[in-house]
């Protein structure tokens, strides 16, 4: 019987835009086909700037993907992000579907696989190709709640001025990005995760 060979790993081209936002805040990244989509939390968290503090979820297709609570019944119907791989649950060029996180301020991302590629030699996925403007505070009220931070911050007249500008400090650049920081994210992001694995390894060989 001949040995089955594993499928090809292909790169996913995708765009991430905060849905709500105006002007648009958004990511081009590339990451593997074969990660599950609890890896790709975590990249989507480094990418945008989040701080991984809030509940959140993927929904594609009709389906919601993330981490069931073991101890609610009801919520163990939920489909696990973590037994779940992107090439699997989103396959064609043009697809999209929805990340979610802080269901109370509901930030929203919308993702669009621009492009389905083969890996290049030399480059360590995932990867930033692009972007622009800042990540808004994380619990700053939704894309209402920033519209209006943005408006206080530029306003000395506003009520909220200085309590936002205490808050958020002085050097808060609504346009700033750079992709070079991001990158160095996900390369610390790699490097916590090869360790998290070598720590598995050692345990399993006591």
């Amino acid at each position: 019987m001949p040995r089955r060979t594993s499928e090809p790993i292909q790169i996913y081209q995708l765009r991430v835009t905060l849905r709500g936002s105006h002007p648009p805040i958004w990511r081009q990244i590339q990451v593997r086909s074969d990660i599950t989509l609890g890896k790709l939390h975590r990249i989507l968290q480094a990418v945008m700037g989040w701080t991984d503090t809030h509940v959140h979820q993927f929904a594609i297709r009709g389906k919601q993907y993330w981490i069931p609570d073991e101890g609610d019944m009801a919520l163990r119907m939920q489909i696990d992000e973590r037994k779940h791989r992107l090439k699997d649950v989103v396959s064609r060029q043009t697809s999209r579907f929805t990340y979610e996180s802080a269901f109370g301020d509901l930030w929203a991302h919308e993702l669009l696989v621009e492009n389905i590629l083969s890996p290049q030699a030399g480059v360590c996925y995932p990867v930033c190709l692009a972007g622009a403007r800042a990540c808004p505070p994380e619990d700053v009220g939704g894309t209402v709640g920033y519209e209006n931070l943005l408006e206080a911050i530029h306003n000395p007249n506003h009520p909220q001025h200085e309590g936002y500008l205490e808050w958020i400090g002085d050097n808060f650049d609504p346009e700033a990005f750079d992709a070079e920081e991001v990158n160095r994210k996900l390369h610390q992001l790699k490097e916590l995760e090869r360790n998290a694995q070598l720590q598995r390894e050692r345990r399993d060989q006591l």
